[in-house]
């Protein structure tokens, strides 16, 4: 099965070639993103001797073997571990968004969590996880898998606070145009997982934690070889927290949201002391990180590239208004493909990041969306001006915003097609509504879950174009 599904309907309108180029490079990065395919590369079973890269455990020695784990990419990861495992695994719990009817579990509970926003199985899974980090002690093995969306998974506030009151702080902030470190910085702090919470429990116990990541955080550097323990890991909830109890307070009153989140919730953040800080280490835990935000970047230019086409990073620190980001992009293409600049055309522009919509009024919204889509529903407005232009903006791991699709793909053909259905894209961008908008001109990409989790993947393609002189036969 391909990942992008529904590849051929893309393929049936627009500028074909431009979106088959565009197509293939993401097809072939996300294949070499899959979380199951990583971790099988670096982990085995020898006997009763796990070896994990560089490592080894003799699984012998151990009492209980354990599987938790969550996140948008989760359930690829769990299935890979829970096989390898077999029999030695004891129990597993973990906590995906989109249960697939090809997922295969031997040894593993699965429960559906909430995302963007938390909800009650999610909190239901969350007790059962720490029912059984509480009954464990020294002899047992913790194995965690976590990516990207763990913090709205794994809804499990403390005590204190209210599963609602959760619920309508993720709400609030997801729509206020913070950051996700920012957004982060407030979560973990009303948590009793997130925020490095979880390992903090099991170090509790005496028990041993190997944990399996995926970074989708900006600016984490490319990854390497990742049979080898990675020593910087700080990504919640099995790791440490970078995020302080300052940083929370300084985003309530950056962003002028303290009286839009739960009261409970701010007095806690601006009264809470030292001792409520989240855990800032973990120098006993063993750590592999699988990909990072800037791998796709580099995967895909290496397989554009492999195409022959010329290919460029822009940038892996894209954050910003989703709809800014499209109309930026549009322009650039537009300055390629007119004057060369920064590139000549044909060329690629790879881009990765966290773009955000900020929407200060819930009425407003007349439909669905993310940021994705309407990142790509802008850059079709503006690139009707640069011929076989194509943009593809995706979250990686299968579903954007409030949507089941990865985001949207459009051309330089899209804006007309639009106008020809009756479809405003720019009363779709006023009320979030892009997905209904691209659905109906056929520019949705549906993935289902991918196997990663780097936040958001972009991919320009700028064809050339022949200039008059060129189409008469003179070469000047």
């Amino acid at each position: 099965m391909r990942k992008i599904r529904n590849y051929e309907e893309l393929l049936s309108h627009g500028d074909v070639k431009s979106r088959k180029i565009v197509l293939d490079i993401t097809e072939k990065t996300l294949e070499r993103l899959d979380a199951s395919l990583r971790i099988k590369s670096i982990m085995s079973m020898e006997g009763s001797c796990l070896h994990i890269g560089t490592k080894t455990w003799d699984l012998s020695k151990k009492r209980h073997v354990y599987l938790l784990g969550a996140g948008k990419a989760c359930n690829h990861m769990a299935m890979a571990v829970d096989e390898i495992l077999g029999d030695y695994l004891t129990k597993g719990i973990v906590i995906v968004k989109v249960p697939e009817e090809t997922d295969v579990f031997h040894h593993t509970d699965v429960y559906v969590g909430g995302h963007p926003l938390p909800n009650q199985e999610g909190y239901r899974a969350c007790q059962k996880i720490l029912e059984l980090v509480d009954q464990a002690g020294p002899e047992d093995l913790f194995l965690v898998v976590i990516s990207g969306g763990s913090s709205a998974l794994m809804s499990c506030p403390i005590e204190g606070i209210t599963l609602e009151d959760e619920i309508q702080t993720t709400d609030v902030m997801l729509k206020s145009g913070a950051n996700i470190y920012e957004i982060n910085a407030i979560r973990r702090h009303i948590s009793a997982m997130n925020g490095g919470m979880l390992a903090k429990r099991i170090q509790s116990v005496g028990a041993e934690l190997i944990g399996f990541g995926i970074s989708d955080a900006v600016g984490t550097p490319a990854t390497g070889n990742i049979g080898i323990p990675y020593e910087h890991y700080a990504s919640t909830p099995m790791g440490p927290d970078k995020t302080t109890l300052e940083d929370a307070r300084r985003v309530i009153k950056d962003y002028h949201v303290a009286d839009r989140l739960p009261k409970r919730v701010v007095e806690y953040l601006m009264q809470a002391g030292p001792e409520c800080e989240t855990p800032k280490e973990f120098p006993e835990n063993t750590y592999f990180l699988l990909n990072t935000l800037l791998d796709s970047c580099i995967y895909a230019k290496e397989i554009a590239e492999s195409m022959g086409i010329p290919a460029f990073i822009l940038t892996s620190f894209l954050e910003g208004e989703s709809r800014d980001a499209g109309t930026f992009f549009a322009s650039v293409a537009r300055e390629i493909q007119a004057y060369g600049n920064p590139f000549p055309a044909p060329c690629v522009l790879l881009s990765s990041g966290e773009v955000t919509t900020r929407i200060l009024d819930n009425r407003l919204i007349t439909g669905h969306g993310g940021p994705s889509q309407e990142l790509t529903a802008a850059f079709a407005i503006l690139a009707a001006k640069t011929k076989g232009a194509c943009m593809l903006s995706i979250d990686s791991e299968g579903t954007d915003g409030t949507t089941p699709v990865a985001g949207g793909l459009t051309d330089s053909a899209s804006l007309q097609r639009a106008l020809q259905k009756g479809v405003d894209l720019y009363a779709a961008l006023r009320g979030h509504s892009c997905y209904e908008a691209l659905k109906e001109i056929n520019d949705t990409v549906f993935t289902g879950n991918t196997g990663t989790n780097l936040c958001d993947f972009n991919i320009l393609y700028v064809p050339a174009i022949e200039s008059e002189n060129q189409r008469k036969g003179e070469f000047l």
